[in-house]
């Protein structure tokens, strides 16, 4: 499988402090951080930074983390309007920011998940009418996204939007703007607002609907100048395997817009499919749903052919798997570890491709003037010389001589 264009060769000059070239020397390199988005969700984040030192499951909560940011260097936090701000006027920016704060401090590339959507929405909204709710709608993306600005600088503005205005299970406030504005004028709205807070952030339009209808919407909003940065595609497949033609017609149809396209919300499941008949997914409801060895074995091998399509894909800049541990949504064992904390096959498939296929970790040599080629994965790479060391990044960049 090709994955050339997620490489680069740079040839970089190393010298001493006095400017004169090392020659013949040995260069450890070494990659530090992927530039590509491997992620996952990273909700345990928040419980791990806000806990009490004695409740019962810290150690396991403690367990998790190590080997979350083992794996992963792109997370994703929940800001569901309906549980971010259960009260109106009093959000819950504190647990958010901290969760936030320490992703970024460990390299963790953030981005917030959603800023509009109907489920999950906030029910005190349903007391005002369309132009209020659409006012404080677009109070919340101004608020959240000054107040995280520097540390989430990547959101799903808008979640859904195809389902949205027709969505009848209950009545919501957003589902009553999107209905008067439509699809397309009220994704311009939250977007043009999003944009105006944060000209350099990385705007996400999000659905788990692959249909053409998905299509003709992003294309009726790019026509409308909305500012999409980037297009977010949701893979659940607690029904099975999308299968490798599938995934390659998804990506062909949505490659035309020549936008970034981010598998934002991607699962398997290690136990039993939900059965076929099933239209939505929340309506399967179990007591439990134990993972299995077939089940694992299988996922595992889902996980590495889907992975291995969408990374050699160049339009692809971001993969999350969205439950990190089983029993989160649906109680499905649809994490890369179980319960207890133990990791999975799937956990392991993830480690090697990520961080050895994928990855760059060579020794090479300098010649005589001090001159070495180095062919790498992109991304930020320690350099090591004679004991000392130098961080770089390696990109696409019209720098093909670096001087450390």
């Amino acid at each position: 499988m090709d994955i050339s264009h997620r490489k680069v060769s740079k040839v970089v000059k190393i010298t001493d402090k006095n400017n004169n070239p090392i020659s013949n020397e040995k260069v450890h390199v070494v990659l530090k951080n992927h530039k590509f988005l491997f992620g996952c969700g990273a909700f345990e984040t928040i419980p791990y930074i806000n806990m009490k030192e004695d409740i019962p499951f810290k150690k396991l909560i403690e367990d998790g983390m190590e080997k979350w940011l083992d794996l992963f260097n792109y997370g994703t936090l929940p800001f569901y309007w309906g549980n971010y701000e259960r009260v109106e006027g009093q959000p819950d920016e504190a647990a958010l920011m901290g969760a936030a704060k320490f992703l970024d401090s460990k390299g963790v590339t953030v981005k917030g998940h959603p800023l509009c959507w109907h489920t999950v929405c906030a029910d005190w909204l349903m007391q005002y009418d369309n132009a209020t709710i659409l006012k404080k709608q677009l109070d919340r993306i101004d608020r959240e996204m000054n107040a995280f600005k520097g540390v989430i600088d990547m959101w799903d503005v808008i979640n859904e939007v195809v389902i949205m205005p027709i969505f009848d299970k209950y009545d919501n406030a957003i589902t009553r703007i999107c209905k008067e504005k439509g699809r397309v004028g009220l994704i311009k709205e939250v977007f043009e607002k999003a944009h105006s807070v944060n000209p350099n952030a990385t705007l996400l339009i999000n659905d788990f609907n692959t249909s053409v209808s998905y299509e003709i919407l992003i294309d009726g909003c790019l026509s409308a100048g909305v500012p999409i940065s980037a297009i977010g595609i949701q893979s659940h497949q607690h029904q099975g395997y999308w299968g490798r033609e599938k995934v390659e017609e998804v990506l062909d149809r949505f490659s035309h817009f020549g936008l970034p396209i981010h598998f934002t919300e991607n699962t398997f499941v290690s136990g039993t499919l939900i059965p076929e008949y099933i239209e939505d997914l929340n309506d399967w409801q179990v007591e439990e749903w134990p993972s299995t060895p077939e089940g694992e074995e299988r996922q595992a091998e889902n996980i590495k052919e889907m992975y291995s399509l969408l990374f050699a894909n160049p339009l692809v800049e971001a993969i999350t798997t969205w439950d990190f541990r089983d029993g989160a949504w649906l109680k499905a064992p649809s994490g890369v570890i179980r319960a207890d904390g133990s990791i999975k096959p799937a956990y392991e498939t993830l480690m090697n491709l990520i961080h050895k296929e994928w990855s760059t970790d060579e020794v090479f040599t300098t010649d005589e003037n001090g001159f070495v080629k180095i062919d790498a994965i992109k991304g930020e790479y320690s350099l090591e010389v004679s004991g000392r060391s130098v961080n770089v990044t390696f990109d696409n960049n019209d720098e093909e001589q670096i001087t450390v």
